[in-house]
């Protein structure tokens, strides 16, 4: 799956916001090293270099393109290519910041057990992630990749990480962490433009399917959706169009 970040970065602050908030949410500690896991552009990495000026940062990100657009602003930032899933520190780290990457992770009672794992004392785990998936944007989308027309192609596109309830987070970080503090912001989004609704989950939810269509097939498909899109989201009297979001955030500290 290859990222757009022209495509990702049309609407930024939209996409920023939850990342500021839980970079805001994180107390202040005298961290000496810090990671961001999936890093993308690389923005909210600089912001987190700049909040915590005496660590050694990393932004770390599986696609080319996103951190060549990250490395093009000058940063003190330390730009790395990895995996998520196969992310192992050579030693501990004292904060472990992820915005809107790990929901694309699989086996979450692993993933999260093993990042509060690395943690140095006192050590953070700062975490926000969409939790929309009950939305008609991501119901649709399920929905079409059942078609007939569609179904084989397909065939587990969508299967990426699911996201937990807050209760089950706190259970699996409970044994690592002496304090868990889970909650859920919904951030009512205005979108502007033709099929805004379309146009941004096609920097994101979308990626998947159009990697596993022909050419022909993605373009049958992202018509379909975007008329039942259409529907499940119409314009406003003002023109804009409402694009309701609910994220999760989880700060743990061991």
């Amino acid at each position: 799956m290859e990222w757009n970040p022209a495509l990702y970065e049309r609407y930024r602050q939209l996409r920023e916001r939850p990342g500021r908030d839980l970079l805001n949410a994180i107390p202040d500690i005298d961290a000496r090293s810090a990671i961001d896991l999936g890093c993308g552009t690389g923005y909210l990495t600089r912001q987190l270099a700049d909040r915590f000026a005496d660590a050694a940062v990393t932004g770390l990100d599986s696609d080319d393109a996103m951190l060549a657009k990250a490395a093009a602003t000058p940063s003190r930032v330390r730009w790395q290519k990895a995996d998520i899933g196969d992310w192992r520190p050579l030693a501990s780290v004292d904060l472990v910041f992820s915005n809107a990457a790990l929901h694309w992770v699989p086996d979450h009672p692993t993933l999260f057990a093993r990042l509060a794992g690395h943690l140095s004392p006192d050590g953070i785990l700062a975490v926000q992630m969409p939790d929309n998936f009950a939305a008609p944007s991501h119901l649709l989308l399920k929905d079409l990749a059942q078609q007939d027309r569609w179904r084989d192609a397909l065939a587990g596109a969508l299967d990426h990480g699911v996201v937990l309830s807050a209760a089950d987070y706190w259970r699996i970080l409970r044994p690592h962490c002496r304090t868990i503090d889970i909650w859920h912001s919904d951030y009512l989004q205005v979108l502007a433009g033709d099929d805004p609704v379309l146009a941004w989950v096609s920097g994101s939810a979308l990626l998947p399917v159009m990697t596993h269509l022909s050419v022909v097939q993605a373009a049958d498909f992202t018509e379909a959706y975007r008329m039942a899109l259409r529907d499940a989201y119409p314009r406003q009297i003002d023109g804009s169009t409402l694009f309701p979001f609910r994220r999760i955030f989880i700060l743990a500290r061991i």
